[in-house]
C-alpha cells in the first residue's frame, strides 16, 4: 500500500493504556522500502525510515504529519536512503552529537582526571580560575569536537587588554585539545590553538630601593602589635631569602637546617631544592616560636595549620610604608636585583632563586651595568678633581 494522504488520515493506533506503556503503530509505505508512519494512541502521526547499516537496525524520524505532507516526508525518507548508501548513519550520527560533551562537561574531567593528578594545587587553582571567569562563560556550551579556531581566536581578542591572562587561556585551551585528541574526543591534528600568536608580555619588575626597604622595615615594626606574627615573619623571610611565598607559607621545621643555614624543600615550582639562609634569615629562625603538635614555620589559628591569608596583612603594611604598588612577589624581584647590583653573576642568581630556565634570570641583566656605573662616576670624579688642580683626589 502506498502512503498517501487519505491512508495517514485513516490510521488508527490500535493501542491501549495498558502494560509498559501505549503500543506504537507504524503503516509502512510498499512502495518506498523503510518510509512509513508511526501512529501514537494520542493520534499524533510522525513520519519514519527503517533502515541498516553496519549490521544494525535503525529507526530515522523524518517529522510530525502536519509539519510535514506525505510527499515532502517521502522526498526526505528518499534523500536520507541516499546517504546511507554512501555509508552514512543518520540516527548514529545523531547520538553521537547528543553525547559528545561540552566543553564545560570537558573541563570537570581534565580537573579531574590530569589537573589535579598532575599538577600542584596552586596550578589547579590557577586552571579552575582562568576556566570559571573567562573561558567557560563564553566557549562553556560549545560541543568539544566542534570548538574551531575562529571561537577561540575570539576569546583571546576579548581578552587583549590582560594579555597575560589570554595568553595563559590560550595555553590551557591548547592542553585540553590535546587531551581531547589523547582520550578519543577530537580528531587527530585538530588542535585549534595552533597558529594562534601569543601577545607579548611585559613582565612586572619592581625592585625596592634601600630607601624604600627601610619603610618596609619600620612598617613591617609598627605592626608588631597588631598583626599576626606569622604574617610578619613570613613577609621578612620571604625579603631576606627571596623564596615564593608557598615555599615560605609551607614551610616546615624539618625543612629547617641552622646548623648548615638552609632550607631543605622536598617540593617546589621547580622541584627539590636547597635554598641558603643569609644570617638575618637564620637568626629570625632560631627565635621563632615552635609550636607543640604543629609542623609548620609559620603557623595559623587552627591547631596543627599553617598560616593562610596573608594577602591582607600585607596591603595594610605596604599602605603603611608608602608601597601601595608593591606586590608580595616584588620582595622576590627585590631579593634578585640587590644580587646583581652586588656583582653575583646571573647563573649563581638563578641558582639561588631555584630558576630552571636561564632566560628567567636574564631579565635581571640590565643590572649588573649599576656597580660598573658608580665605577666610572667614581673614577670619572677623580680624574675631574684632579685636572681641576683639586689635591684630595687618591689618583
Amino acid at each position: 500500500m502506498r502512503l498517501t494522504k487519505r491512508v495517514v488520515d485513516a490510521a488508527t493506533s490500535g493501542g491501549t493504556a495498558q502494560g509498559r506503556g501505549w503500543a506504537r503503530h507504524v503503516v509502512w509505505d510498499d512502495t518506498l522500502r523503510g518510509f512509513g508512519v508511526r501512529v501514537y494512541p494520542s493520534g499524533r502521526k510522525v513520519f519514519v525510515l527503517s533502515y541498516r547499516t553496519q549490521g544494525r537496525k535503525r529507526l530515522a524520524t523524518l517529522g510530525a504529519y502536519g509539519v510535514l505532507t506525505v510527499e515532502e516526508a517521502r522526498k526526505r525518507a528518499g534523500r536520507l536512503l541516499h546517504t546511507v548508501a554512501d555509508g552514512a548513519d543518520p540516527v548514529g550520527d545523531r547520538r553521537e552529537e547528543h553525547r559528545a560533551p561540552t566543553l564545560a562537561a570537558f573541563a570537570e574531567r581534565y580537573l579531574d582526571q590530569h589537573a589535579r593528578l598532575k599538577k600542584k594545587p596552586s596550578s589547579v587553582a590557577a586552571d579552575v580560575r582562568l576556566l570559571r571567569r573567562h573561558i567557560l562563560p563564553h566557549l562553556g556550551q560549545r560541543k568539544l569536537h566542534d570548538l574551531d579556531r575562529a571561537d577561540i581566536a575570539r576569546l583571546h581578542h576579548d581578552l587583549r587588554a590582560t594579555p597575560v591572562v589570554a595568553n595563559r587561556a590560550l595555553a590551557l585551551l591548547s592542553k585540553m585539545c590535546n587531551l581531547a585528541e589523547a582520550w578519543g574526543l577530537r580528531r587527530d591534528g585538530s588542535n585549534p590553538v595552533r597558529h594562534l600568536d601569543r601577545y607579548a608580555e611585559r613582565p612586572k619588575e619592581r625592585y625596592l630601593t634601600p630607601a624604600e626597604l627601610a619603610r618596609l622595615g619600620d612598617a613591617l615594626r609598627a605592626a608588631e602589635t597588631d598583626e599576626h606574627p606569622s604574617a610578619l615573619l613570613a613577609i621578612r623571610l620571604l625579603a631576606l631569602t627571596g623564596a615564593r611565598r608557598n615555599e615560605i607559607l609551607t614551610l616546615t621545621w624539618a625543612a629547617v637546617d641552622l646548623d648548615r643555614s638552609e632550607l631543605v624543600l622536598a617540593d617546589t615550582k621547580t622541584g627539590p631544592k636547597r635554598l641558603p639562609l643569609p644570617t638575618p634569615a637564620r637568626d629570625l629562625l632560631a627565635h621563632a616560636p615552635r609550636i607543640h603538635d604543629n609542623p609548620y614555620v609559620c603557623v595559623g589559628e587552627r591547631d596543627g595549620g599553617r598560616f593562610s591569608g596573608l594577602q591582607r596583612p600585607w596591603d595594610r603594611i605596604r599602605h603603611q610604608a608608602g608601597l601601595d604598588d608593591v606586590r608580595l612577589h616584588d620582595l622576590r624581584h627585590t631579593h634578585a636585583a640587590t644580587a646583581v647590583s652586588a656583582g653575583l653573576t646571573l647563573p649563581l642568581v638563578g641558582k639561588l632563586l631555584g630558576h630552571t630556565n636561564a632566560a628567567t634570570t636574564q631579565r635581571y641583566a640590565h643590572l649588573r651595568d649599576e656597580p660598573l656605573r658608580a665605577a666610572a662616576e667614581r673614577v670619572g670624579g677623580e680624574i675631574s678633581a684632579a685636572m681641576a688642580g683639586r689635591a684630595d683626589t687618591d689618583i
